[in-house]
């Protein structure tokens, strides 16, 4: 595929660039990990669990100004089972994490999470009783984004990050898998409402 990038004296001067048919034939030579993974990475369809004002933020890297659909994740899916990616949008109290849990149970491996902004990273401000003090006491999280709130630009950066890893996953060798079926999180917290409840009264 050639493109015209210079005229000069009635001479076009060209440029090639990505794949020429014409010296490479009609073969493409990869590795089977390199093709998968760059199918994911340029796909991955966002589940997002809006809880709080994160989620103005994340609606607006999904408009025309930032567009997120360059990125190949403007398919927000509102069902766990078409999505690949869980962005955390917001402050996560404990009434709500049993629910966040399920639906990110029943989302389809392989699957990642991304925590948007200060609330869902760490509690935020919020240390009181209501507030889990981090989502990743109940998912495992693979990026984490900054901010009160952050802006658009910070989640789409996020999301490169995420394609950088999930473009270098050996898929082949060895498949994601749910790093804790029973017990969850960098505390180890079994997620049942007897749980939560303990956690509540210490």
């Amino acid at each position: 595929m050639e493109s015209p990038s210079l005229v000069q004296a009635g001479t076009v001067v060209t440029t090639e660039f990505g794949y020429n048919s014409k010296i490479e034939g009609e073969v493409v030579h990869t590795q089977l990990d390199s093709a998968l993974n760059w199918f994911r990475k340029n796909s991955l369809w966002p589940m997002p669990m809006g809880l709080a004002c994160c989620a103005i933020e994340l609606m607006a890297a999904g408009a025309s100004r930032f567009d997120i659909s360059r990125f190949g994740s403007e398919v927000m899916r509102f069902s766990p089972r078409q999505s690949d990616v869980m962005i955390v949008a917001g402050t996560v109290t404990y009434k709500m994490a049993l629910a966040l849990r399920r639906i990110y149970e029943q989302m389809a491996e392989p699957k990642w999470v991304i925590a948007m902004g200060a609330c869902a990273s760490t509690g935020g401000m919020y240390r009181s009783y209501s507030v889990l003090q981090g989502v990743d006491n109940i998912v495992p999280v693979d990026v984490y984004v900054a901010g009160c709130p952050p802006r658009p630009e910070a989640l789409l950066d996020a999301l490169i990050k995420l394609q950088e890893k999930v473009s270098r996953e050996p898929i082949t060798r060895t498949l994601k898998r749910d790093s804790g079926p029973e017990k969850y999180g960098r505390l180890g917290i079994e997620v049942t409402a007897q749980s939560i409840e303990e956690t509540r009264s210490h």
